[in-house]
């Protein structure tokens, strides 16, 4: 035996559902989507202006969270800092430091590449050795680095 929807709780089904309605692109006006891209525009336009880091001029190098150097990025060189579990080598380039080399076995600090923002920091715990930038144009806070 068949039941028979009541007319009222078939309405309810098609409202829940959807059915019967315009999608939501009809409802919005032109007025309304000059909104929203004024808006998608505002947003793309305040990014690089708001979330920057900032100009880079030093890298400052940490062992065990006691700093070892500040080295000036405006001069190519090479810095050895010795960690827990052997040498971390430090490159710097002007406007850029990375980590050029590390014993740890993953070599995360190595695969962060190029340091150029202010506050960017790549960490090699395994032997405990921290590089991060630091500069005029951003934070200058100290970086917390992690307990060992």
């Amino acid at each position: 035996m068949k039941e028979r929807i009541p007319d009222g709780l078939r309405e309810m089904l098609a409202q829940a559902t959807g059915a019967g309605h315009l999608p939501w692109r009809a409802l919005l006006k032109p007025g309304d989507w000059l909104l929203l891209v004024c808006a998608a525009a505002l947003v793309a336009a305040s990014y690089p202006l708001l979330w920057r880091g900032g100009v880079a001029d030093r890298a400052i190098v940490r062992r065990d969270g006691q700093l070892v150097t500040e080295l000036a990025l405006n001069v190519a060189r090479k810095y050895e800092v010795t960690g827990a579990i052997g040498t971390t080598v430090i490159e710097v380039q002007p406007g850029r430091a990375r980590v050029l080399s590390d014993p740890g076995p993953r070599q995360y600090c190595v695969q962060q590449g190029w340091l150029t923002r202010a506050n960017a920091v790549a960490i090699c715990a395994p032997n405990h050795v921290t590089l991060q930038l630091a500069g005029r144009g951003g934070r200058n806070d100290a970086y917390d680095t992690l307990n060992y």
